[in-house]
């Protein structure tokens, strides 16, 4: 049996990341139904500290996705107490090819990456980096 499933990534701020990831892949911020949080809070299901204003439009503090345009893949940053303390267990590898991994890397980086360390086995290079929270990730 094959499952559907989506990645979540712990985050501080997940909007803010959810943002960042989003230009990072090419990907959509899946968009706030506003109307259906008000409605939530305004029939007494959920409480106003449970919402927060991002970019001017409100959403849930706890946590944003952004979706891949064509796929409808799913990635989704929820909020944490507790800030990253040790290296993930889990990472994407995002496969730009060889020609793209500087461009990519420096694109990156001027939003806010930043180099953790570059590796090589065999004919194989890539750039192991961390997004603004600290989640690694590789170029290759």
């Amino acid at each position: 049996m094959a499952y559907d499933f989506q990645v979540t990534v712990d985050a501080a701020d997940p909007h803010t990341l959810a943002d960042w990831w989003a230009g990072a892949l090419g990907w959509n911020v899946e968009p706030s139904n506003e109307a259906f949080i008000r409605e939530m809070v305004d029939n007494g299901y959920a409480k106003d500290e449970y919402t927060a204003t991002h970019h001017g439009v409100l959403v849930w503090r706890t946590g944003a996705a952004i979706v891949h345009p064509d796929s409808g893949r799913r990635l989704l940053f929820q909020l944490v107490p507790e800030a990253k303390t040790a290296k993930n267990r889990l990472h994407l590898d995002l496969r730009v090819g060889p020609d793209r991994i500087e461009a990519e890397f420096e694109r990156l980086t001027a939003r806010g990456a930043t180099l953790l360390h570059r590796g090589r086995q065999g004919p194989r290079s890539w750039i192991t980096a961390a997004d603004p929270e600290g989640n690694e990730f590789c170029l290759s």
